[in-house]
């Protein structure tokens, strides 16, 4: 079975959604399917067996795209869905299988040529535009409204990420064949970093003796890095030996909140490591004390989430819908969106050496039992087999069962 994959976002690059891509692709490689991806002309180039990458032709001032909505994107949209019409023009494809934005006209192409789509919702798109500085635009925000409406209504088959997006997907349209696939934590097959690695960087950050508070991730403002820090100004008063380290970020959000550190006074209880590689990370996570995720707005878990979850090492996150998605109090400290309360989780999570490691160990429980794999596979597998249209032409299942069973967490 052949499907082509629209992802309108720089891949491969380690944020949100283009791992999210990479993780679908992953899954389709492993259930043998044949994969086209059409995305952006920026990123690595990072390949599976059956799949092609197809770029879009390189635009000379665009190098980057930053995260969410602008002119830039509207514009390799437009050229994306050029290219979309002329490879569906050219080749036989079973399933479109669409990422974001691409649905809008995924709509439209599913008509003209025939193809029937699988709609990947990673947001809602219309609450998205409503955050960024075009929220001022309600013409805008009703647009997208009306369009994410749509897709749900034509779409032959979707998938969400998470609870929130999917009751409001089913309010929109209940009787679409639905999926919803949570992320899984990154590089949970890679072997768990040596003592004697984390050790070393952990001298070279200067934190022998030292408390280690890590948040990894984007610095997009509704990370909620703004909390964070005006939480640590808090913290550093009780425990003067904490460090928050901070993994991520480009080049001149990092300069910039240096400089806001700097002003604050905070610049020796702050170590910006910028952008690392994803397998990276896992360093940092180990020597974490304590994991944080401040974000303040948003219905989608952050990505990061599940990836601290299966760490094994004591969450804070402030208790929105995005995070309460996939923790409790059983498996993280969820304290209000405030500084006052942010400061004060984190140094109890310091001062409480059973709660973090129950908290800890049961994060990782959860991961190990809800987002691996085989569970990941299956559904995936599952909204292939589930529509007519594309069931047909579809991969046999390879799971020991003699027919593809409904899952758990999917919707009709």
């Amino acid at each position: 079975m052949k499907v082509l994959m629209i992802a309108p976002q720089p891949y491969f690059e380690p944020r949100g959604t283009p791992i999210s891509v990479y993780q679908r692709l992953h899954g389709l490689a492993a259930l043998g399917y044949e994969v086209d991806l059409l995305t952006y002309h920026i990123g690595k180039d990072v390949t599976f067996p059956g799949m092609q990458i197809h770029r879009i032709p390189p635009i000379p001032f665009i190098h980057a795209i930053k995260i969410g909505p602008s002119y830039a994107k509207l514009l390799l949209d437009l050229v994306l869905l050029l290219k979309a019409i002329l490879m569906l023009w050219r080749n036989r494809y079973h399933a479109m299988h669409v990422h974001e934005e691409a649905g809008f006209f995924a709509m439209v192409l599913s008509r003209l040529f025939g193809v029937p789509y699988i709609y990947d919702m990673h947001s809602c798109l219309a609450q998205q535009l409503a955050n960024s500085r075009y929220g001022r635009y309600p013409i805008l925000v009703k647009i997208f409204e009306v369009l994410e409406r749509r897709v749900l209504h034509t779409c032959d088959g979707l998938i969400t990420i998470g609870a929130d997006l999917e009751e409001r997907a089913m309010a929109i349209n209940n009787m679409v064949k639905h999926v919803r696939v949570e992320n899984l934590p990154v590089h949970v097959t890679d072997p768990a970093p040596a003592p004697a690695t984390v050790e070393q960087l952990r001298a070279e950050l200067g934190l022998i003796g030292r408390t280690p508070i890590v948040y990894t991730g984007t610095f997009e403002p509704y990370q909620g890095l703004d909390l964070l820090f005006a939480s640590a100004a808090l913290v550093v008063q009780q425990a003067p030996h904490v460090c928050f380290v901070l993994v991520g970020g480009r080049l001149d959000q990092v300069a910039d909140w240096k400089a806001e550190i700097a002003k604050q006074g905070l610049q020796d209880h702050v170590i910006f490591v910028g952008a690392v590689a994803p397998a990276e990370t896992l360093a940092y996570l180990e020597l974490a004390h304590i994991l944080v995720s401040p974000r303040t707005t948003g219905l989608s878990v952050p990505l990061k989430v599940y990836t601290y979850m299966y760490a094994g090492k004591p969450i804070i996150a402030t208790d929105i819908i995005a995070h309460s998605q996939v923790l409790d109090g059983t498996s993280a400290l969820l304290v209000p969106s405030t500084k006052e309360a942010f400061a004060d989780g984190i140094v109890k999570l310091m001062d409480d050496t059973t709660l973090r490691k129950q908290l800890g160990a049961c994060a990782h429980e959860v991961a190990k039992q809800r987002f691996n794999s085989e569970s990941y596979l299956l559904k995936l597998e599952w909204i292939y087999h589930a529509i007519p249209a594309i069931a047909s032409g579809a991969v046999p299942a390879v799971h020991a069962r003699p027919a593809v069973t409904k899952p758990k967490a999917v919707s009709e």
